[in-house]
């Protein structure tokens, strides 16, 4: 079994309580690679710019991942530098540079058609679902978004959703994705959507995972919260 992840690396710079780090290699397709890369193979596309260099790549071969999607373009890798110091939970964005993520438009590669599993991580919402209609094998998709798509390009995300089976947001995006204060009216109304499942990520807290019959919660610990969700909601939605 292998999954594909769609979506972006980047170099981040990120501010906490406990100090600062410049430029350190990151973006939601590597993060989803890294951890992914623990349960099952994992093939990866996204787009580098000049700046990633072969040590770079080494830290997602290190894992197994399948890097042959990796687009090399001409210019900079996306950067994103933020802060982490009022509340752990959630990020103040200091700055944003596309660069060459800007004119990503995924190619998947012909070897990666037989996927089963499909994760589309944070990228605009016309081409996950592009590549989700390019998939014509999957029995499992997830996804993942953010307040900017939510805010900016809300008809496109709706219209992508329809094709999600999981689909992986914060308390606040879930609240502001139907305009609802209410965290378990809000579950409800993303779950008729489209999605069959909703992960909520409560940050330092856990997360809750929202069906359309209940929900339940999983706490910090991240391995047993990891297996809870691997074998109930996996096997539930993929059949």
């Amino acid at each position: 079994m292998s999954i594909l992840v769609v979506g972006s690396v980047a170099f981040d710079t990120i501010a906490t309580p406990s100090g600062r780090v410049d430029d350190i290699l990151g973006g939601a397709a590597t993060y989803f690679s890294l951890a992914a890369s623990y349960f099952t193979d994992v093939r990866m596309v996204a787009v580098v710019g000049d700046d990633f260099t072969a040590e770079h790549e080494s830290v997602l071969k290190k894992r197994g991942i399948d890097t042959r999607g990796i687009e090399r373009a001409s210019g900079k890798t996306f950067r994103w530098g933020g802060q982490y110091l009022d509340n752990l939970n959630e990020a103040r964005t200091d700055f944003t540079e596309l660069n060459v993520f800007q004119n990503f438009h995924p190619q998947i590669p012909k070897s990666y058609l037989d996927t089963q599993f499909l994760f589309l991580a944070n990228i605009h919402p016309l081409l996950q679902s592009a590549v989700r209609r390019e998939m014509s094998n999957i029995r499992l998709t997830g996804g993942d978004t953010m307040n900017y798509w939510i805010r900016e390009t809300p008809q496109e995300l709706r219209d992508t959703l329809k094709g999600v089976n999981v689909l992986l947001i914060n308390d606040n995006e879930t609240k502001m994705l139907v305009g609802e204060k209410s965290l378990p009216r809000a579950a409800r109304h993303v779950l008729a959507l489209g999605p069959q499942a909703l992960v909520v990520k409560h940050g330092e807290y856990g997360a809750t995972i929202f069906f359309k019959d209940g929900a339940f919660g999983i706490g910090t610990h991240p391995f047993r919260g990891f297996l809870c969700w691997r074998f109930y909601g996996v096997h539930r939605l993929a059949g």
